[in-house]
């Protein structure tokens, strides 16, 4: 699609200074490290997985919204198959490709290979925008061929998968910014989208809190499957963020690519 790098990009850079600005303007709590050097190792985190996929699209050579494209183009997939307005199927691709982000975030709870990567992202002793962006090079590029898959089997148009997209990466900053929301609104926010206190409970160190709570954007999935904790035992100020075992190595580059080697 022409522009569609431009508009991701443009969309992602501004939706995180905006949230960037937010959590320090009303923080949800004290932070345990400082920004600059957990922000430092998870921008080179990021930008090691942008060169990840790069990698998967040389090899593929196709990523979600090109392979939508050539999915089209072939008449492969459901959707390719029925004459649905594309308003049906922006809206059915988005809730089918967010419930198989929920699952798969769910089976790399499960799955002790997945988890060892996975854990990654649990590992920062913080949550704020930032931690969006911490998943290790090896997930993102097992998170993409699933999506790619699923592309093919369902044929959503490109605009679809954009547009999902679009959604997927800003709600993630969204949930996972130190952003203290009023309880309130939070309230009403949590009945469709996942706020930062919802999902913050997923990373607290408590076993069955971050085994909850997996959705991404929509929130609907983890009440109807029954994962879903309204808050956190200890309460978001009390609450420790992170893995049992850990101390400040989270925030280094190599210790943290290199976590799913250990033997933690």
């Amino acid at each position: 699609m022409e522009y569609e790098s431009t508009l991701r990009l443009g969309v992602f850079f501004g939706l995180f200074i905006v949230f960037a600005i937010a959590e320090a303007l009303l923080p949800r709590r004290v932070r345990t490290q400082g920004r600059l050097r957990r922000w430092s190792t998870h921008w080179i985190i990021s930008f090691l997985n942008t060169g990840t996929l790069q990698i998967v699209a040389l090899v593929l050579p196709l990523l979600a919204i090109g392979a939508a494209i050539d999915a089209a183009s072939q008449n492969i997939g459901l959707f390719n198959r029925l004459a649905w307005p594309i308003s049906i199927e922006i809206v059915l691709a988005v809730l089918i490709f967010d419930l198989a982000v929920w699952a798969q975030h769910l089976v790399t709870h499960k799955i002790p290979l997945l988890w060892r990567f996975h854990r990654m992202h649990h590992a920062d002793r913080d949550s704020d925008v930032t931690t969006a962006i911490r998943f290790h090079p090896v997930e993102i590029a097992f998170s993409m061929l699933l999506k790619i898959g699923l592309v093919y089997l369902i044929g959503p148009a490109a605009v679809a998968i954009l547009i999902f997209e679009i959604l997927l990466n800003g709600t993630a900053m969204f949930n996972h910014s130190n952003l203290k929301l009023p309880l309130g609104l939070d309230r009403v926010v949590r009945m469709l989208l996942v706020t930062p206190d919802m999902h913050r409970v997923h990373h607290s160190d408590k076993r069955l809190e971050h085994d909850s709570n997996y959705g991404f954007a929509l929130s609907i999935w983890d009440r109807i499957f029954g994962t879903y904790i309204a808050q956190p035992e200890k309460g978001h100020e009390d609450m420790t963020i992170g893995l049992k075992w850990q101390d400040d190595n989270p925030s280094k580059l190599g210790w943290s690519l290199l976590l799913p080697f250990r033997r933690k």
